[in-house]
């Protein structure tokens, strides 16, 4: 406990899956947290407030460079500063290359891949004033190896592998005190699953899934990040930045026996 007292913390998606998550477990360890959505997220925040922690809920499009402004302009204004930033909202847009419409492609790249920059790009200025901090892009591990049908979907997370490692040399050039991470989930029992299998009304077996590709066998679960998140954002972590943390149950090592 207490390994985030004093820090105030950001995180988008907040209001299911692994946002939810990351906001839980970073307020439990005494961060005051700020968490945003396009769903409602009131409750999340409620149920953290009850649980004896710190936290506010805002309405929040990550695609919107000016509610992003508003956003982090209330942080300012509210707790004068912010120590971390996990942008963790995203969506997945399946189908062939081939059936995929442009409208579709800019739609998955607009969230995944605008809004994490919009993120860094008006977090950076108050995250300098407070004296550092550390700024957790989550990617997948799509975006360190291709999957038929989810084109668009590597094509953003691996933009957000390579823009963070970018960022992570920008700041470390600055010596603004600023560290910059990604996460690489694998398969995470969250709500972006259901959307994988566009036009099907059976759910996805997360289960049989993970036995027959992750080595340990079994599927992931939004805690499972959240610590990895808490450690990133933690003077734990105070020697990383720029790498790429993959929490996937060894599905990138090799190949399941």
């Amino acid at each position: 406990m207490g390994r985030m007292s004093g820090k105030v913390a950001l995180v988008t998606g907040a209001a299911s899956g692994i946002g939810r998550a990351c906001a839980e477990v970073l307020a439990r360890e005494g961060a005051i947290v700020v968490l945003t959505d396009v769903q409602a997220g009131e409750e999340v925040a409620a149920g953290i407030r009850v649980a004896g922690g710190k936290a506010s809920f805002h309405k929040h499009d990550v695609t919107d460079e000016a509610r992003w402004n508003t956003i982090v302009a209330g942080i300012a204004k509210d707790h004068g500063r912010l120590d971390v930033l996990v942008n963790n909202a995203g969506i997945a847009v399946a189908g062939l290359v081939t059936d995929l419409t442009l409208e579709q492609w800019r739609h998955q790249m607009a969230v995944n891949v605008d809004g994490v920059f919009l993120g860094v790009k008006c977090s950076l200025p108050l995250m300098r004033k407070s004296g550092g901090g550390s700024i957790i892009n989550i990617s997948s591990i799509a975006g360190l190896r291709g999957a038929a049908g989810l084109s668009a979907y590597c094509a953003s997370k691996g933009s957000v592998r390579l823009f963070t490692k970018s960022v992570a040399l920008e700041c470390a050039a600055m010596g603004d005190g600023i560290r910059c991470n990604s996460i690489h989930p694998g398969i995470i029992e969250t709500p972006i699953w259901g959307q994988v299998v566009p036009g099907s009304n059976e759910p996805l077996d997360l289960d049989a899934m993970s036995a027959a590709r992750v080595p340990l066998k079994r599927k992931g679960m939004p805690e499972d990040i959240a610590n990895a998140v808490l450690f990133l954002a933690s003077a734990e972590s105070s020697y990383m930045t720029g790498e790429e943390m993959v929490v996937d149950g060894g599905m990138t090592v090799g190949t399941p026996q």
